[in-house]
């Protein structure tokens, strides 16, 4: 189990990396003569065609669609596995990571509501800050080696999933329009088929994603975000406790690469590419880029490590083994890093909007995740020991 885990955090950490260097990529090609290129590659066609059914979209929405719905699905299996197996499996672990991911949650979403209090349009935005990066910060965790307990990973992981969890039920019940009931309905047939071939213990994997599939596009045409069928599928592949003949562990294993390596840094190269010219201090100051930063990096450590101390003060929960308060504050700090799911709800709440809300977003979520890491970063190398 702890091997497994170090795998887990070694391949996410990695992957973290390759996050910051495909949005560091995408800011250099949108800031300089490759622009043109790059609106290019965004808005390049492709369709999806069965009988009746016509999906045609630009490779910016596929890669936030249907990509992202692989990357849900992974999730979906991370949380299942942690529900029944791991972290989250009984009350004494869950209490603290999922304490501190509801203070991290509330607080930024708070603040930003509060910094966009007069501005209808702008308040839809109030659950940007509200996500936590796994990728990039158990990336920023690896450049810090040994300072860094492992108990201290395995709880930023375990608020990571929860946190992910709150996300998926808050874009289903807030960011979620123009529904068609007729494609809910007929989203029901193949979530019955999942089902059934859950009770069944049906280990070949291949037959829950054609059905996942189905669902997905049952669902992509329902007006409920798409990646939510990644989700359900998830839930239903079985899991056994030897994970070599888990069907859940095998596909979570093979998906893994694929997700850390290609998937999370395609959607970074084609969201964080915020364009700088004309951008001024009026820029920074805009209340969605100041909600955004406010929120992350001022919202996440008070709600998580404020949330954390209450409980562990009153005995519900005890300090991660090995851990300081100092370096409990760090890791804190490193959830301000929103970058994937941020970027991603941002999107959803402004995809009707014009491009200067992305814009906003975009800048905030960048902002405010390089001022978390680099905060992080000092205060777990240079801090007090105790």
């Amino acid at each position: 189990m702890i091997q497994s885990i170090k795998r887990f955090l070694e391949l996410e950490s990695a992957g973290g990396l390759l996050l910051i260097a495909a949005a560091i990529l995408a800011l250099i090609f949108n800031n300089s003569g490759l622009s043109s290129a790059y609106d290019w590659v965004l808005s390049l066609h492709g369709g999806l065609y069965i009988g009746a059914i016509r999906v045609e979209k630009p490779l910016l929405l596929w890669v936030n669609d249907l990509w992202m719905a692989i990357f849900f699905f992974l999730v979906g299996l991370e949380i299942k596995r942690e529900i029944v197996q791991g972290e989250l499996s009984s009350i004494a672990k869950i209490v603290l990571p999922a304490a501190a991911a509801i203070g991290g949650m509330a607080a930024p979403s708070l603040i930003y509501a509060f910094v966009n209090q007069s501005d209808a349009v702008a308040l839809r935005g109030w659950a940007i800050p509200a996500a936590t990066d796994i990728a990039f910060a158990l990336g920023i965790l690896l450049l810090l080696g040994s300072r860094v307990p492992t108990s201290l990973k395995i709880f930023l992981t375990a608020v990571a999933i929860i946190d992910d969890l709150l996300a998926i039920i808050v874009i289903a019940l807030f960011y979620t329009n123009d529904l068609s009931v007729a494609m809910m309905l007929a989203a029901l047939l193949p979530l019955t088929a999942l089902l059934v071939l859950n009770r069944a213990q049906v280990a070949n994997l291949g037959a829950y994603v054609v059905v996942g599939l189905i669902l997905w596009l049952c669902v992509l045409k329902s007006g409920v975000h798409a990646t939510l069928a990644g989700v359900a599928t998830a839930l239903a592949v079985p899991i056994a406790r030897d994970p070599q003949r888990s069907p859940l562990h095998i596909a979570e294993h093979a998906l893994h690469p694929w997700v850390a390596y290609g998937i999370l840094p395609a959607f970074a190269f084609v969201n964080a590419g915020v364009a700088l010219t004309g951008m001024s201090w009026d820029s920074l100051t805009n209340p969605i880029t100041l909600g955004i930063v406010a929120g992350l990096v001022i919202g996440k450590p008070i709600g998580i490590f404020g949330v954390s101390a209450i409980a562990i003060k009153l005995g519900w929960a005890d300090l991660p083994s090995g851990a300081t308060w100092w370096k409990f504050l760090a890791v804190t700090v490193l959830c301000g890093i929103g970058f994937t799911m941020s970027l991603f709800i941002g999107s959803l709440a402004f995809e009707s909007e014009s491009a200067s809300y992305l814009s906003s977003v975009k800048l905030g979520v960048l902002s405010a995740s390089l001022i978390a890491a680099l905060a992080g970063y000092a205060i777990m190398r240079g801090g007090k020991q105790a």
